[in-house]
């Protein structure tokens, strides 16, 4: 009988749920003092990579809520805050796999990089824990496209083989950044609009990835891995050559917008990644999981973007917390975390209010 009764109340906020209703206080953390009026954006599946429209109104991320694997969604910040049965639109066609999805200077567009054109089904996953490693998959298939709101793709902005991902657009609405193996490792190119005249910026081995430019445009922030041993460097390429690359030793990186005066930042050991400029762009906020004891547990923190003094934790609550990112405005910070998700393995959006 007091399992049942336990039951019910249990059961009672997921009816609540379901209804759409949502508790009308935030979900702050005291111990999160930069983050005010905490709102669940997202719920149930993996949620990741939530990142701003111009007019900070937007969202657009990937999901694989209810779908065999990630397709690109886009959602209305005002109405997801107030209705966990509001429904995102999805932006992508269903085929294939997607990923890294940014919004174009009209707000009317999406860069996403997707895998369809290889085939409509997922592509299969390798082994991603071979040799007691943990990797990532590098698809090999995956091209950039531009789609609108409907979820009509406009224009395919890259065709060389290898894999292109991991597209942002430039403040100044003129450049898109993106990471490609075109060139034979996974380096930093940019490109104009049009998928014209791309350039190879970052030339050092290793994965130069999840890169975004500064408020001003002027400058990029991203993660690298750097091998320095001929074992590290062996393992390293032998990965590459199967689509698949080690994340778990990546510190942050800056360079100017063309690649030059580039600057190691953080030297924290493990992983550190998912890097965004503050407003002011003073400060650069990633994850980390450098004061881990057991791997797995990844915060966000800030450093100076200059030389990476002030190192500062901003979040504390589960054990991941990533893909910060400030509204244009500067008043509000998105990421993505595991936090209240009732043991599941769920990720979800989540957006506060950022108080300096």
């Amino acid at each position: 009988m007091r399992k049942f009764a336990f039951a019910l109340l249990v059961l009672v906020p997921a009816v609540l749920f379901m209804a759409g209703k949502k508790p009308k206080k935030s979900i702050d953390n005291p111990q999160e003092k930069h983050l005010r009026n905490l709102r669940q954006l997202t719920f149930g599946g993996d949620n990741a990579e939530a990142y701003f429209s111009p007019d900070g109104k937007w969202l657009t991320f990937q999901s694989n809520k209810g779908i065999p694997c990630d397709q690109i969604f886009a959602m209305n910040v005002k109405a997801a805050s107030k209705d966990s049965l509001y429904k995102p639109l999805q932006i992508s066609n269903g085929d294939g796999r997607t990923t890294c999805s940014y919004f174009m200077p009209d707000g009317k567009h999406i860069l996403f990089a997707s895998t369809h054109i290889g085939g409509k089904l997922c592509p299969p996953s390798p082994n991603l824990r071979q040799g007691g490693k943990y990797l990532w998959p590098v698809y090999d298939s995956y091209d950039i496209f531009m789609a609108d709101l409907k979820g009509n793709i406009v224009k395919q902005l890259t065709n060389q083989p290898g894999y292109d991902a991991e597209a942002v657009l430039s403040p100044k609405g003129d450049k898109i950044l993106f990471t490609s193996t075109r060139s034979g490792d996974l380096e930093l190119w940019t490109m104009n609009l049009d998928g014209s005249n791309p350039k190879q910026i970052t030339f050092g081995l290793g994965y130069d990835g999840g890169a975004f430019f500064s408020a001003d445009g002027s400058k990029i922030v991203f993660r690298a891995s750097r091998p320095q041993t001929e074992e590290e460097i062996k393992d390293y390429k032998d990965l590459l050559a199967q689509g698949l690359v080690a994340p778990t030793n990546m510190e942050i990186y800056t360079c100017n917008a063309d690649g030059s005066n580039l600057k190691q930042i953080t030297k924290l050991g493990k992983a550190n990644w998912a890097p965004f400029f503050s407003p002011s762009g003073k400060k650069i906020i990633f994850s980390s999981n450098h004061a881990s004891q057991r791997g797995y547990d990844f915060q966000l923190y800030t450093v100076n973007a200059e030389d990476g003094t002030r190192l500062e934790q901003i979040t504390f609550e589960s054990i991941f917390n990533s893909f910060p990112m400030f509204s244009p405005d500067g008043k509000k910070l998105v990421f993505c975390s595991n936090r209240r998700n009732g043991g599941t393995r769920d990720t979800n959006v989540f957006i506060a209010d950022w108080v300096e």
